[in-house]
């Protein structure tokens, strides 16, 4: 059975749980002890050097990283549907690596440090993650203002891969209900069969 190490509260840890969901395939999850900081012993650098979560056990196959874990299981798992969550034609490919490149860049530097300061106290560089924040946010609305999905007319990686923390935005004290194209495509991904929620997200309404 594949295992995942994981932080709960962790919104890269959730798109992989919430990947994983929806696709019907069962887990272990294994809590790390990020407190103890069990995530920068031997044992665990052994699978990540980088000490991070998530980190996916899959058999012989040992993944860091939540963007790749998602293509992994995207490919793997997703059966005839694969497809349907990472594409094959290079156009469309490459526009679902885009916006995995954007959840690795702008989402973490951006909402997601802001999360960091507010919720943590942890010291990231304000300024920079708000104006990232707010150029994100402006991006999303207009993508979504025209197209249901982010990286084509149907769901993919690319909205698991943004969605968790652009849900948990509200704990970095930014305001999402001045963008109602956003807040109807977290309320379209809350509606999915198989959808799981974690600490911190609060439901939309449709």
């Amino acid at each position: 059975m594949i295992k995942l190490y994981e932080f709960a509260l962790s919104g890269n840890c959730h798109k992989v749980r919430l990947l994983l969901s929806l696709l019907g395939v069962p887990y272990e999850r294994i809590a790390v002890d990020g407190a103890a900081k069990q995530h920068k012993t031997a044992t665990f650098l052994a699978m990540n050097p980088l000490g991070q979560v998530p980190v996916l056990v899959d058999g012989d196959v040992v993944l860091r990283d939540s963007q790749a874990i998602l293509v992994y299981l995207a490919r793997r798992y997703g059966g005839a549907h694969a497809l349907h969550w990472l594409p094959e034609a290079p156009a469309a490919l490459a526009n679902v690596i885009a916006w995995l490149s954007v959840a690795n860049s702008e989402v973490s530097r951006g909402p997601a440090a802001l999360r960091l300061l507010h919720k943590w106290g942890r010291p990231v560089p304000q300024a920079e993650a708000e104006a990232l924040t707010r150029q994100l946010l402006d991006m999303l609305e207009s993508r979504l203002q025209t197209s249901s999905w982010l990286a084509s007319e149907q769901l993919s990686i690319a909205d698991i891969a943004l969605y968790p923390y652009v849900a948990l935005a509200p704990e970095g004290l930014v305001e999402l209900a001045r963008f109602p194209a956003i807040c109807g495509w977290l309320a379209r991904i809350e509606a999915l069969d198989g959808y799981v929620a974690m600490p911190g997200i609060l439901p939309q309404v449709a």
